[in-house]
């Protein structure tokens, strides 16, 4: 009876382990001090940047970029409980893609692309969706139209729950540079994109927002301002209880580093935030002579100063 007993304490043990575990496809979470996501899976020393999960958890999409070629949404998906391998999204990989996003349902997915509305020639960045079938699979994607698109580049788009769209513009709905907008959900398509306030906005530049669900807080890049830790550090403002946004607060260190901090993610438990970054691997400090070996592991291992995806725990009061 012991052994019994003991049997089935290990089988329950083992499998709610397992289970645990395979919410994310890492299984060393982090603590207040960011580590490499999915070191080998999502972070292989290649330009890996931005990322999203499905509500099911089953799903993840990242972009993986390179100067000369081109850029391309890849997918992960679990299975019965275990990630696979990265292949490419089946709407990408010919145009260039990036900055996925799930709808609050998981029905559909919100990215960029430079594809064309018509013919064969690549246009500007736009943000364009696309939706699960019935039969579970991505089908062809929309351009969401010239009220959201226009002739310049969009970016990073962000879904809340009631359908209200942010991204980044470079159009002139803005205070200076890139800026923050919000185009809110209407029952025939999107309202004109509103310029966020002067607490998120500012004359220099704005960019790549992750917006709450419930639209209590925005976390974004941020290029030039007042006391910079990179050439891009990360932000949040928060709403008051009126519901409106307050003035942003930088993120501390060790989150922002002397690299660029962008692409926010916060996952739905609130638990962690996931975010790009290029900063270099302490060993590129090193003053000491190295070998051949070394130095291309420097040069091929995630730290090399391409993109790479980190983690860390989510503190709702910084």
């Amino acid at each position: 009876m012991i052994k019994q007993f003991t049997a089935l304490c290990l089988l329950f043990i083992s499998t709610h382990c397992a289970f645990s575990q395979s919410t994310y496809p890492d299984n060393n979470l982090p603590g207040d001090t960011p580590q490499l996501f999915a070191r080998g899976i999502l972070t292989d020393g290649l330009a890996n940047r931005d990322f999203t999960i499905s509500p099911k958890g089953d799903e993840i999409f990242f972009t993986v970029q390179h100067l000369r070629f081109a850029s391309f949404i890849l997918r992960v998906a679990k299975v019965k409980g275990v990630w696979g391998k990265p292949e490419m999204a089946p709407f990408s990989g010919v145009f260039a893609d990036l900055e996925a996003t799930f709808s609050a349902d998981g029905n559909t997915i919100f990215f960029v692309s430079n594809r064309p509305l018509k013919g064969s020639q690549p246009k500007d960045y736009d943000i364009w969706k696309v939706s699960r079938g019935a039969d579970g699979k991505w089908g062809e994607p929309v351009n969401l139209g010239p009220t959201v698109n226009t002739d310049k580049n969009e970016y990073y788009p962000s879904v809340a729950k009631n359908g209200n769209l942010y991204f980044t513009v470079e159009a002139p709905y803005g205070k200076g540079g890139e800026d923050i907008v919000v185009c809110k959900k209407t029952a025939d398509g999107y309202a004109a994109p509103e310029s966020l306030p002067e607490a998120i906005n500012s004359k220099t530049g704005e960019f790549n927002a992750f917006v709450d669900p419930d639209e209590q807080f925005i976390i974004f890049g941020a290029e030039s301002r007042a006391g910079r830790v990179g050439s891009g550090d990360l932000y949040m403002s928060k709403k008051n209880d009126a519901g409106i946004w307050q003035p942003a607060r930088q993120l501390p260190v060790p989150i922002n580093s002397t690299g660029l901090d962008y692409c926010p993610y916060v996952t739905a438990d609130k638990k962690y935030l996931i975010f790009t970054s290029n900063r270099l691997r302490k060993e590129w400090d090193s003053d000491k002579a190295v070998t051949y070996d070394e130095m291309k592991n420097l040069i091929t291992e995630p730290g090399n100063g391409l993109d790479d995806i980190y983690w860390v725990k989510f503190n709702p009061d910084w």
